[in-house]
């Protein structure tokens, strides 16, 4: 079978591709992400999970990268990733509180060998509860979610944020959009639900 990269240092995404009974290594991608308010989101996010994936193509010459990155539109519609700072992310969430915000999260499969690749993105929309500054700086203290888009973890303590969630894939929420990278892996001959032989 060739052999899988995932192009990511997330446990998160790490842990969802474990679903998925592949081997597989996860590598730190050699990319830097630049969030251009100019462009759609649709757009962006694709560029950057293409990005990541295509980083690791010298290391890993007959690999399949996945790359995945998320980004998102709050209700004025600007386009945001990671706060970083403490500071940051409390403002963040103080902004999202009682809010709807769509997250939109980009995949991409990378054919080290001939360059070929697959590149789509789904989103997930989220609608928060009205937060006290208290509540929020609770929050951020016990999750540190700096490196999050949105400044939450969906999958800790950030489903007390949360009044309402709605999308297609849970997963793409998290990070990485499992129902489009399933099918992707197919068309390249990777099918997860095989015949014994």
């Amino acid at each position: 079978m060739r052999q899988l990269v995932l192009a990511s240092t997330s446990p998160y995404r790490a842990q969802l591709l474990k679903q998925l009974r592949l081997p597989f290594k996860a590598v730190a991608p050699e990319f830097t992400e630049v969030i251009d308010q100019s462009v759609s989101p649709e757009l962006l996010v694709r560029h950057l999970a293409l990005g990541k994936a295509a980083s690791l193509r010298e290391r890993f010459p007959d690999a399949l990268v996945i790359g995945s990155d998320q980004v998102f539109v709050d209700q004025r519609g600007r386009t945001l990733g990671k706060p970083g700072t403490v500071k940051a992310a409390e403002a963040q969430l103080r902004q999202m509180a009682g809010r709807t915000h769509t997250f939109y999260t980009g995949l991409a499969l990378f054919d080290n060998r001939d360059g070929s690749h697959q590149c789509d993105f789904d989103t997930f929309s989220v609608t928060l509860r009205a937060l006290s500054d208290e509540q929020i700086a609770y929050y951020v203290r016990c999750e540190q979610p700096q490196q999050c888009a949105g400044s939450f973890m969906i999958e800790g303590l950030g489903i007390a944020l949360m009044e309402k969630m709605a999308g297609d894939d849970y997963n793409s929420l998290i990070g990485l959009p499992l129902i489009k990278l399933v099918t992707m892996l197919e068309q390249v001959g990777l099918p997860l639900l095989r015949k014994n032989s």
